[in-house]
């Protein structure tokens, strides 16, 4: 019985110890592609967060009004004008005068 035990043991023993490599390799390899890693960060320009605050905000929210309102205008425009040229006039005309509407909307 006992010699049985010390067999049973010793398999344990055996089996542990083969995890217990495949656990260090795994974790060997996981170091290894996290050095890289740092190194390829390092090396590459870090990127500018979006700009915070109130005008950043403010500048956003006028710019996000000029979208909707020109979305607006087409969307009325290809509801009640059949024709494809003038759809695509409008759409031509809406992107050009947006610098100018926004102007307009939000005097600096």
């Amino acid at each position: 019985m006992s010699k049985e035990r010390a067999r049973r043991r010793e398999q344990r023993e055996r089996e542990a110890a083969v995890r217990a490599a495949a656990r260090a390799e795994e974790e060997a390899r996981r170091e290894r592609r996290d050095a890289r890693k740092r190194v390829l960060s390092a090396r590459l320009p870090s990127r500018a967060g979006r700009p915070t605050g109130i005008l950043a905000e403010r500048r956003r929210k006028q710019t996000g009004v000029t979208i909707a309102l020109l979305v607006a205008i087409n969307v009325l425009v290809w509801i009640f004008l059949g024709d494809w040229a003038s759809r695509a006039g409008a759409l031509v005309v809406s992107l050009l005068v947006a610098p100018v509407l926004h102007l307009l909307l939000f005097k600096p």
